[in-house]
């Protein structure tokens, strides 16, 4: 517990007495009322706060103040306050501020930018000219997306699309990078993922650890086909899978 602060003598108006219980200010309160806690007969003390401005505060007395929304890059041209050489010196400082972070498709810098006011006539020559110089590729992203998303989180190819396609990039180029993972690592993905789900639930019913590993899966983007397949090899490899016939045949 911190120490308990004096009276402030600046507080204490003419004729007020801390003599004793029930002694009063001119306000009519005592010692324990507003008098010792700064407040005058105004209701206002040692803060220096006389109300004289309460009229231009929209929360009150003693609220905080509104702050001004700060107006947008597109206002500012309207009001002729900026013009499109400065505006789009200011979204080149944006990109790189964004792409300094992480890399970006061309879509989502552009929404980015529109979000932030920034016309489409200072938007589009400035990505051109990213897109000249190499800062903004998007098949260099979706690339690198593909080999992340599988690698590390074990993704499928249509979860993979999924999030490209998300992210804006095109169907062709999309399609281009998700060449990186075939039939064959989708598999390896699986049974990867397969093993682990199955490994956590080692203790529960067969049938339950079942249709949780699959539905994970599922999640994951994986055809059903190509999830029972792999759980049933990770139980297999633990000596827990049962009869073929207990997996539904479904496709890939």
């Amino acid at each position: 517990m911190g120490k308990r602060r004096g009276r402030p003598r600046s507080s204490v108006g003419a004729g007020t007495s801390y003599g004793g219980e029930g002694a009063q200010g001119p306000d009519g309160h005592g010692s324990d009322g507003h008098g010792s806690d700064g407040h005058g007969s105004d209701g206002h003390g040692s803060d220096g706060h006389d109300g004289s401005d309460d009229a231009d505060d929209p929360q009150g007395a003693g609220g905080r103040r509104e702050r001004r929304r700060r107006p947008t890059v597109a206002e500012r041209l309207d009001a002729g306050e900026i013009g499109l050489e400065e505006a789009g010196e200011l979204a080149r400082e944006s990109v790189l501020r964004t792409l300094t972070a992480a890399p970006k498709s061309r879509v989502e810098l552009a929404q980015s930018l529109a979000r932030k006011g920034y016309p489409e006539a200072v938007v589009g020559p400035l990505l051109d000219r990213f897109d000249e110089v190499g800062l903004v590729d998007d098949a260099a992203y979706a690339d690198m997306l593909v080999r992340t998303r599988h690698a590390e989180r074990g993704l499928s190819r249509r979860a993979i699309a999924v999030e490209l396609r998300r992210r804006g990039i095109d169907d062709d180029t999309a399609a281009d990078a998700l060449e990186q993972v075939d039939g064959d690592d989708e598999r390896e993905a699986a049974l990867a993922l397969a093993r682990k789900h199955v490994a956590r639930t080692s203790g529960l019913d067969r049938d339950v650890r079942v249709r949780r590993a699959v539905g994970s899966l599922g999640r994951k983007g994986y055809a059903p086909g190509v999830a029972f397949g792999a759980v049933r090899d990770a139980l297999a490899e633990e000596g827990a899978a049962g009869p073929e016939d207990d997996f539904p045949a479904l496709g890939d």
